[in-house]
């Protein structure tokens, strides 16, 4: 079994495979990139044994804003469609 842990965030790959540190879930090595390892300061960065370090790509901390916002303005909306009006406006709905 050939296993490596990352000094730097304590992330495990075992036969090849990463495994998030904190959850233990397998995961992908662009993610851990984009996420981790491409954000950290340069003396860190060379403590770092993630082989997709510097590559783009991959799940990003602006990838997962730009997917909370869509679901925010999509629950908004949703929102303002329902029937059950506002505060204040009496029970039931008109």
């Amino acid at each position: 079994m050939n296993s490596r842990t990352c000094l730097v965030c304590g992330a495990k790959w075992l036969n090849g495979q990463l495994y998030w540190s904190g959850t233990g879930k397998p995961g992908k090595d662009l993610d851990l990139a984009g996420l981790v390892c491409n954000g950290l300061p340069d003396a860190k960065r060379q403590l770092c044994v993630n082989q997709r370090l510097g590559q783009e790509g991959g799940d990003t901390w602006e990838k997962r804003r730009g997917f909370l916002d869509a679901m925010a303005s999509e629950l908004l909306l949703e929102s303002s469609d329902d029937n059950f009006g506002h505060i204040g406006d009496g029970f039931p709905p008109r």
